[in-house]
């Protein structure tokens, strides 16, 4: 039996009256007055979980157990099921930086749930500021950039680094922000200097259909499948701290070969050829 291999197959597959059978609006009550509601109690339930245990939690380990049940339960009430494909790719039990495209606030509970290692975020200082998730970030070792800062943020990639040497494993959304219309923005190469540091591939991911289902500057959550797309793993060897811009480019073409591959906006690189 075929099976669709990406997100514009399976809607073309869908039967009209499947596509249609939920009406818009009552599509927007549905998360206003139900899944929305549901996904704040349990942020605000297990986040206070977490920062209780993070203080007998010295390795983090109990607090991303935490993570990754906020994150299953949210996928499970967005009713947003995430089909991951090329996770054999990659040695999971060898450190490595797996960079993602970053479309939506769906994008972090789709890796937490389906990622299985325990892992480290680059996430933005202003994120550490916020309650509940702020102090999760700061006390589960989640690291913070400071985009104004260099000095800061050399510092935050200096503790990744260490951290990737160890053993842990980074995710990073190069985008540096969430893109508003669905497309993939420059990449900031800063984070693939802990690569080339630290000798460790960066591998590419492409989160497709979060756009759809959860967009930016909206509560309204629209149900559908997601994937998650994996790539070969590209090593650092032969980059020098000089060429982290080239590593930069060169990941980002692998993720946008998967992500436009599957994603239901068009790409702008055809546009530029």
């Amino acid at each position: 039996m075929h099976r669709p291999s990406s997100l514009i197959e399976l809607e073309q597959q869908k039967p009209a009256a499947v596509q249609r059978s939920f009406p818009h609006w009552l599509s927007r009550f549905r998360s206003y007055l139900l899944l929305d509601p549901l996904i704040f109690f349990y942020t605000f339930i297990l986040g206070s979980a977490s920062l209780a245990i993070s203080f007998t939690d010295p390795k983090g380990g109990k607090q991303h157990a935490v993570a990754r049940t906020w994150s299953r339960w949210i996928l499970a009430t967005a009713m947003c099921p995430v089909r991951v494909v090329g996770l054999d790719r990659v040695n999971t039990f060898h450190p490595a930086i797996y960079a993602a495209n970053h479309i939506s606030a769906l994008d972090i509970p789709v890796l937490y749930a389906n990622l299985p290692f325990q892992f480290r975020i680059l996430a933005k200082q202003h994120l550490f500021r916020y309650p509940l998730l702020g102090g999760h970030l700061k006390r589960s070792g989640q690291y913070p950039v400071n985009q104004s800062n260099a000095r800061a943020s050399i510092r935050s990639l200096g503790r990744a680094i260490e951290g990737l040497r160890a053993g842990m494993p980074l995710v990073i959304f190069p985008e540096g922000g969430r893109a508003a219309d669905g497309h993939i923005m420059p990449f900031m190469s800063g984070a693939f200097y802990a690569s080339i540091k630290a000798q460790v591939p960066v591998v590419p991911m492409a989160i497709v259909g979060t756009f759809e289902a959860l967009p930016m500057n909206t509560f309204h959550i629209q149900p559908r499948e997601v994937l998650l797309l994996i790539g070969e793993p590209i090593s650092p060897a032969g980059y020098s701290v000089r060429d982290m811009d080239a590593l930069a480019a060169r990941t980002q073409r692998a993720i946008e070969d998967m992500y436009y591959a599957n994603a239901h906006v068009p790409d702008p690189r055809t546009h530029r050829a």
